[in-house]
Parts: structure tokens; sequence; C-alpha cells
């Protein structure tokens, strides 16, 4: 971030993500980034969608660089703002959510000013795939079936007050309650058609704090598909083992890739996509290869196999 003329920084902060105030925080940002030679715009999100708003209008204006300051939810909000833009600039972010899986993938650390801000002037720009679907875009999962309401579903209060485990005593409530829901999946290398209690469109490392996919390419233009059949009293044992002891071959679970799919449902429980509600029945998924630019850790470049350092 060094050099002689001065460049433009938007920062998009949301005061209402995470259970620690980041308020206190945004003075020493600001000052850090104008002794690297930038120019400081800070923009609250006021309500739900605001940070698309704001991105969105970026068009007009020639920045350099935009720093996501929240949670899951709020750079999914910036995301869909940033992809209507003909130039994208590059994007820093700085986890301060509850899970914050996108901050994880990337290796960032949460809610540390310190940290994100010396990975933002000396971490690796990479070309993040971003997939689009005909409810917006997202950077790491669209979902449907058991369990993934949590994130959307556990009250906020109860999210600032114990974080991470608020999603734990929301998951309880539905252990009796499996989903079963019939999916039509037409994709790269043919189709899948059967009733799941859980379908994962996956470009991460891990989802809502849990490890999915063994070994992710964020960069490969394809999505990791894993698909969990309906399968009376064994449902929440799968969930266990590949989830919490991380068994990647289970009877009735399916893994692929794909550039894209077409998914058809009559089903009307709504999807999951990037931790937010969004709408109901079908729907196509394209990958755009490479699409957003944004700065990682360099240690996690090993989700980034496709391009050089």
């Amino acid at each position: 971030m060094e050099g002689d003329e001065m460049k433009r920084c938007v920062v998009i902060f949301n005061p209402a993500s995470g259970n620690h105030p980041f308020e206190p925080h945004l003075p020493k940002l600001k000052k850090t980034l104008n002794d690297k030679g930038f120019t400081c715009n800070i923009k609250e999100t006021e309500y739900p969608s605001h940070a698309t708003e704001l991105t969105a209008g970026l068009g007009d204006e020639s920045v350099d660089l935009v720093i996501i300051i929240g949670g899951d939810g709020t750079f999914h909000e910036a995301l869909n703002g940033l992809m209507k833009l003909s130039n994208i600039p590059r994007v820093g972010y700085i986890p301060n959510g509850t899970s914050c899986d996108i901050g994880h993938s990337l290796g960032l650390p949460k809610a540390n000013v310190d940290k994100a801000l010396e990975i933002i002037d000396h971490g690796t720009t990479v070309n993040m795939d971003v997939a689009e679907t005909n409810f917006g875009y997202f950077t790491y999962v669209t979902a449907i079936g058991s369990y993934i309401d949590i994130s959307y579903s556990t009250p906020r209060k109860l999210k600032r007050i114990l974080g991470f485990m608020a999603y734990i005593i929301s998951g309880i409530k539905e252990f009796f309650t499996i989903s079963r829901i019939g999916l039509k999946i037409r994709h790269d290398n043919g189709v899948e058609n059967g009733r799941y209690a859980l379908a994962l469109f996956v470009n991460s490392y891990q989802v809502a704090g849990l490890k999915v996919v063994k070994d992710p390419e964020l960069d490969d233009g394809k999505i990791d598909v894993v698909l969990f059949r309906y399968i009376p009293f064994l449902n929440n044992i799968r969930f266990l083992f590949a989830f919490v002891f991380r068994r990647y071959r289970l009877p009735g679970v399916k893994r692929f890739k794909t550039t894209q799919a077409a998914i058809e449902t009559s089903h009307q429980r709504p999807w999951n996509q990037d931790g937010e509600k969004v709408g109901s029945g079908g729907q196509t998924i394209k990958v755009l290869p490479r699409k957003l630019p944004i700065i990682i850790n360099p240690k996690n470049h090993r989700f980034f196999k496709n391009q050089r350092t």
C-alpha cells in the first residue's frame, strides 16, 4: 500500500455484526490507512442490504481498495453490490461476525485490526471464484435442507452473548425435524434425482464453522457439491461423522465438482446463501471463474492452486 499519490479506500462497516463492538478500532484503522497513502471513507450500514447499495454505488467513484468489516452476511451483501461494477476494486476483509466462514477460508483473523491490516498491507491478492444464481451471487455456499437456517434464525441478541455456541443451541431444535427435499440436479456430468436431507453447493473450506470439503480449490471455476440422501434414522449420524469427525466417504453421501447446476424442486424451504435467507424453489448456479480480486493470508494460498504468487 505504498506510493506517492493518495489512493482511495472505502470501508464498508456493519456496526451490528459480531459480539465484540468494532467501533473503538475505527480511528486506528483510518489513521493506519492514511499513513499507508490512502484517503479513507468509512460508510456504516444502517439496514438490511445497505452494504449492497453502498458497494453498487461505487460505480461512479474511482476506488482502489474496498475493506469490508462484518460477518458473512455483510460480506455477502457487499459482494452482490460489487458484482454490479464494471471494474471491481481489490477487496480487503476484516471478519467480525459469529462464524466468519469466508474469513477462515482466506486465513483472515477475526476482529484483530493489527493483524488484518498487516495482511491487507503485505498479503497476497488472488482472484476468487464467485457463483451467480437467480437469487444473486455467493462466494462460499448455497444450501438447502436440515440445519441450514441456523445462521439467520438464531436471534442476534443470543449470538452477541454466546457467539458460536448460539448456533449449537439453535441446532438442537432441528435434531428431530430432519428435512426431506426432492431435488433434481443437472450438472456437468449428468443428473442427480432423489430425496435429500441436505444439499450443499460449496466454494469454501468450511460452512457454519464446520469443515465440509477436504481440499477445496477456490479458483478452479467449479463448486463442490455435497448431497446427503434422506435415510430414516441415519441422517443425524451421518451429519455427525461428516462434519465433526470429518469422514468424507459415507453411505448415501455423494460429492462431485461442477461449473454449473440447474436445480429443480417443489419444496418451499428457503435457500441459504452465504448465511443469508434467499428465495425458495428451483435455482440455477453458474460459476464465474476468478471474478473477485481479494487479499488473503499467504498461508492460505494452498486453496488457490491455479494462481501463482
